[in-house]
């Protein structure tokens, strides 16, 4: 048996039933013209002759005198993990979306590796879409997408050569799990860590915590801190129904953006996440006069590590939604983003770990001893994970989307993921049903936020 890792372990005890701490991905394919009508019952068929299991997928959790561990599963059940389903006529993605929003909002059975795959047929278009939910305790989203790509390949003919995603896996390591700090776990915990990792990081650490503090009481609008955000709607209790929404932006649209104001995908990605807040909170009247505060996690994984576990850290930033310009805003979320990136690199993954959790210090104080009841942690997670860089096939068919679905947590009901290809940027919006009503409007004001910031471009440059 394998102990589990501090975080990994706090993503099991948080959950309830209002909040499963499981992740998933809505990948659609597209089989081809000259594909057979048979085409995903042959695949169903294969697929189902796949009875091996590789880590993490062949972890099953125990408990001991009160402690979580993974144990090998000597006894795997395919028919458990995988289903072949169809959409209800007329098969559009609105149909796909909504079954998946049901399906996601379930929770994974302990009794059993806690994962599931869905094969879907039935999408009108003659494309089908595969849904795998996972626990977190197992991946992060960066091992995940790895683990994924892992199992396709750029040359079709030889994807279907490769085993499915639970024969390949993604092998595990010693490398060091590192806290994701959320509205609920509040982040302290994180902190017992820099004692594990000796003196040395204390000076780095202690110039950084005094460094914020200077921006503090300097007002640097660039320097945000937890228990800065406005609450708003999006800072509510969580329900157990979901609604997912997804959609594709163009990746050589919003790199001619981030060109032109000097800034990365990420920068434009977070600028359109901005400006379909505001008019989305705008619509509900309920958006605040100051700045939202969306946690942004950063990678701290080691180019070589084969992990599967979480391996990441948050750093906060504000979404400049109190500007109405989109250039201003943009330029200001890139300061924020550019602030975040200049001090995570002067820091070690540990050093890194301490300081994000330091920086919730007054967030969590609040949340537990309510002094400003208008303040809150944070009030959205948006998280921004490279993917494939090119044309990629599973099974004989064409990937065409990866939607990522993340977890919601009380005060935080909305989420937004997105993955970055080469010719697109897939966004995927987890929210909870009652507190964020409608969130697929929030797919248009995307859109909208990219116009108004291709038109902030021509003004730039006009004569």
């Amino acid at each position: 048996m394998d102990r589990i890792s501090l975080i990994d372990d706090t993503f099991l005890r948080l959950e309830t039933r209002r909040q499963p701490f499981h992740i998933g991905m809505l990948m659609l394919f597209d089989p081809g013209e000259k594909a057979p009508q048979d085409f995903v019952m042959k695949l169903s068929e294969k697929l189902r002759k796949s009875t091996e299991m590789q880590e993490p997928f062949n972890r099953h959790l125990v408990q001991k005198n009160g402690l979580h561990y993974w144990e090998e599963d000597t006894d795997f059940d395919l028919e458990h993990h995988f289903a072949h389903i169809a959409l209800p006529k007329p098969g559009r993605i609105r149909e796909l979306l909504a079954t998946v929003s049901r399906i996601h909002g379930g929770h994974l059975d302990r009794a059993y590796p806690l994962w599931r795959i869905y094969l879907i047929e039935g999408i009108e278009d003659g494309r089908f879409a595969v849904y795998m939910k996972i626990h977190h305790s197992l991946v992060d989203g960066i091992a995940g997408i790895k683990m994924l790509i892992s199992s396709m390949s750029s040359n079709k003919r030889e994807s279907t050569k490769l085993p499915p995603f639970w024969e390949n896996g993604i092998s595990n390591s010693k490398a060091q799990h590192l806290p994701v700090p959320t509205p609920t776990a509040k982040g302290l915990s994180a902190i017992s860590k820099l004692s594990k990792n000796g003196l040395r990081s204390i000076p780095p650490v202690y110039r950084e915590i005094r460094s914020n503090i200077a921006d503090i009481w300097k007002g640097n609008p660039d320097f945000v801190f937890g228990g800065q955000a406005p609450r708003c709607s999006l800072n509510q209790s969580v329900s157990a129904t979901r609604r997912f929404a997804a959609q594709s932006y163009s990746t050589p649209r919003m790199r001619a953006v981030g060109k032109a104001f000097d800034a990365s995908i990420n920068d434009v990605a977070l600028a359109m996440c901005g400006a379909a807040l505001r008019q989305y909170l705008a619509d509900l009247d309920d958006l605040p006069l100051q700045p939202l505060v969306a946690a942004v996690p950063v990678s701290v994984r080691r180019e070589d590590s084969t992990s599967a576990g979480n391996e990441v850290a948050f750093t906060l930033c504000h979404l400049a939604t109190h500007l109405k310009d989109p250039a201003e805003r943009i330029v200001a979320i890139k300061a924020c983003m550019d602030y975040n990136k200049k001090h995570i690199r002067n820091l070690s993954p540990t050093q890194t770990l301490t300081t994000a959790a330091v920086k919730l210090i007054p967030g969590a104080i609040n949340a537990i001893f309510n002094v400003n009841p208008n303040k809150t942690l944070g009030n959205l997670v948006i998280s921004h994970v490279p993917g494939p860089k090119e044309d990629l096939y599973w099974q004989g068919a064409k990937l065409s989307g990866l939607y990522p679905l993340s977890l919601l947590t009380d005060g935080a009901a909305l989420n937004i993921t997105l993955i970055s290809r080469h010719d697109t940027v897939d966004f995927g919006l987890i929210a909870c049903r009652k507190s964020v009503p409608h969130v697929q409007r929030i797919l248009k004001y995307l859109e909208d936020g990219l116009v108004e910031l291709e038109e902030a471009v021509k003004n730039r440059n006009a004569p």
